[in-house]
């Protein structure tokens, strides 16, 4: 697929038609061998009107166009073109757009106008499927813009809350909104992401998952850089802690901006719960991502260098176990990673039922055969798994699927180097994210550089009582409490 912008320009006779008045001849031209363009003409009001019969709505199609047009005399079709719903076009450049955006282009008495009628079928508002949660709110983002701006004016109302609508794509045109609330956001943040969304080069783009890349300040990090959500109570919240969200047109999920390391490990869960049982769940996802990287690269160290850290019992089990293997731990460790991550791909593809059946049985006829065979040792089978569960635990699948990822490159340095290999793992990795910045902050904020007011909404999820301040990376002044008071 070719996304990027190509120097020549598709649309050669653009510029040449930019100044011209708009004709129906013209128009038609423009959009040869487009089937879904609906052209009528009427003879007896003197009248042709042209619409893209896909996205609009068929109560405004026959209250705007067919009762007015197809059935009224020279006057009534006068009169109502001189409504304000009619738009008057003088450019043939604003008249494609119009077009394009859903507009209907009415061509009469050598003039043409152009009226909305943009309405196509959206998904209705659903529960998310990739972030649910026991209690609280189950509405979830959908693909129109509208209806998702929608859902975060119902959270927020207030005249401070700012949409801002760009364009991205040569091509595809597609729709960015950008929000912020005026007086609470750095300012300094919203400017700096506007030029990075204006200056990106690219034919088209579909969701925001493809936008977040293209704003990265650090592209080649293994790490996601902006967090995403389909959720408008976490979009809202975020908005109101003085972070930007992203809309985009034909995506469901929102970026927020900046981010840090630790946004994705929270959950809107954490703040519908009490703060104790909160607390508890953020800190065991905690745990299980440093099981996620280092169990399984903790086996191969010990069963490869340092069998003196395993208590005797322990040890005539594992000699045992592995008594059969005819591979070392390395490889042994790395052909039962790649199969784990085989099966969670093909229950993802799969369709839903044979998929849940392909992930819970496969696991397990592939995992007994294979102790069987003697391919395997039936302590790494569980090391493998516990690591594979855990990695489920972290609430974004994005930052989940970084994880994975790190967790092959300390394979290979615990299988090298012992427990040295794994302390350089990571140190390196942590190196590495502290050097990667979020709109200009830090991807470790709040806990490097160190800002102990917000450290009590990170490894632990504080009492409400405790979390009356903003986060520092993006706190301004408090404009709108202070208009309160006065």
């Amino acid at each position: 697929m070719d996304l990027f912008k190509q120097k020549g320009k598709i649309h050669t006779n653009a510029k040449e038609t930019r100044n011209k008045a708009p004709s129906m001849e013209e128009t038609l031209l423009e959009f040869k061998d487009c089937a879904d363009l609906k052209t009528v003409s009427v003879v007896q009001g003197n009248i042709d009107y042209v619409y893209i019969d896909n996205i609009g709505n068929e109560t405004k199609i026959k209250e705007y166009l067919t009762d007015i047009f197809d059935y009224g005399s020279q006057d009534s079709i006068e009169k109502a073109l001189k409504d304000t719903r009619y738009k008057e076009i003088t450019q043939t450049s604003d008249l494609y757009k119009d077009i394009l955006n859903g507009n209907a282009a009415i061509f009469h008495g050598g003039k043409a106008y152009s009226v909305n009628i943009f309405g196509p079928e959206t998904r209705p508002v659903n529960e998310s499927g990739t972030e649910t949660v026991i209690t609280g709110p189950h509405e979830a983002f959908n693909e129109s813009p509208g209806k998702s701006l929608g859902l975060i004016r119902r959270r927020v109302k207030s005249t401070h809350l700012k949409i801002v609508k760009l364009q991205v794509g040569e091509i595809s045109k597609t729709d960015v909104y950008v929000a912020y609330i005026k007086d609470i956001v750095n300012m300094e943040f919203v400017e700096l992401l506007k030029k990075r969304l204006l200056n990106i080069e690219i034919d088209g783009i579909h969701d925001s998952n493809m936008l977040s890349q293209m704003i990265d300040e650090n592209p080649y990090s293994v790490f996601p850089q902006y967090l995403t959500t389909e959720r408008p109570d976490s979009a809202a919240s975020k908005l109101i802690a003085g972070k930007i969200i992203i809309l985009m047109e034909g995506s469901p999920s929102v970026i927020v901006a900046p981010t840090s390391f630790f946004d994705f490990f929270n959950s809107p869960d954490d703040y519908y719960q009490r703060w104790t049982q909160a607390s508890f769940l953020r800190i065991l996802r905690y745990i299980a991502f440093l099981i996620t990287v280092l169990f399984t690269a903790f086996y191969v160290s010990i069963t490869t260098y340092h069998y003196e850290m395993v208590p005797h019992d322990l040890l005539l089990t594992l000699i045992e176990s592995r008594s059969r293997v005819p591979f070392p731990p390395l490889l042994e460790a790395i052909i039962m990673e790649v199969t784990i991550e085989l099966l969670r791909e093909a229950g993802a593809r799969l369709p839903t039922k044979i998929g849940q059946t392909i992930g819970i049985v496969g696991g397990i006829v592939i995992g007994q055969s294979a102790v069987d065979a003697g391919f395997t040792s039936n302590i790494l089978i569980v090391v493998v798994a516990i690591s594979a569960i855990s990695s489920f635990v972290v609430p974004s699948y994005i930052m989940s699927g970084a994880i994975r990822l790190i967790r092959f490159g300390i394979i290979l340095l615990a299988g090298i180097w012992g427990n040295f290999g794994i302390v350089v793992g990571v140190a390196f990795v942590l190196i590495h994210m502290s050097r990667i910045t979020n709109l200009g902050t830090s991807y470790l904020n709040p806990v490097s550089p160190m800002f102990f007011n917000d450290i009590k909404d990170v490894l632990i999820r504080a009492p409400f009582s405790m979390m009356k301040t903003r986060p520092v990376s993006s706190k301004t002044k408090n404009i709108i409490r202070n208009k309160m008071k006065k």
